[in-house]
């Protein structure tokens, strides 16, 4: 089942998809991968097998406590999918098991692919001042992709503010051969 409508997905056709879309679409020894280290995701040789691809990038985008309040803030109301092409319904909420759909425009379709929050992990130290904030979706039937992505914040000790993407993802190919797309 692949969800495609010609123009931008209202909120309620967000929501017949997300009530459409069924569980989670890979196995649920992979549920939370994300929360691990990308060096203890590399050395899993089961992620390999069983046809997962790894994606990381850190960019560091400034410094100081203003500078990670408004990142968080960013995180939490789904800004990192605020393009012309892509989005998220910015008032859903980033609480662990909440569904939801991020909506592509893929030339002339838009595609709504279903996503459930899988992990939600704040923390703060305050001796040092460090901090961070981290969520990760998963990916339920109806998604072209199988996996999680999680996203980041983080305030180190050095008071630089970072920004991280983390996942694991393979191409459904059986799901897109089930539709006949």
């Amino acid at each position: 089942m692949v969800f495609l409508f010609w123009s931008r997905p209202s909120a309620e056709q967000q929501k017949q998809c997300i009530n459409k879309s069924g569980p989670f679409n890979y196995d649920a020894k992979y549920r939370g991968a994300t929360t691990k280290a990308m060096t203890i995701l590399k050395e899993d040789g089961e992620l390999y097998k069983d046809g997962f691809l790894l994606n990381h990038a850190r960019v560091l985008v400034g410094s100081g406590r203003d500078t990670y309040e408004k990142g968080k803030n960013a995180l939490q109301s789904w800004r990192h999918f605020g393009l012309s092409w892509a989005f998220v319904d910015s008032k859903t909420q980033v609480q662990n098991g909440v569904k939801l759909c991020a909506c592509v425009k893929e030339f002339l379709p838009w595609l709504v692919m279903p996503l459930e929050v899988v992990f939600v992990n704040e923390s703060q130290k305050s001796k040092k001042g460090v901090a961070s904030f981290r969520f990760g979706g998963g990916t339920l039937k109806g998604h072209l992709l199988a996996g999680e992505e999680s996203f980041s914040i983080e305030l180190d000790e050095n008071n630089q503010v970072w920004s991280n993407l983390a996942e694991i993802s393979a191409l459904m190919t059986m799901a897109l051969l089930e539709t006949g797309f």
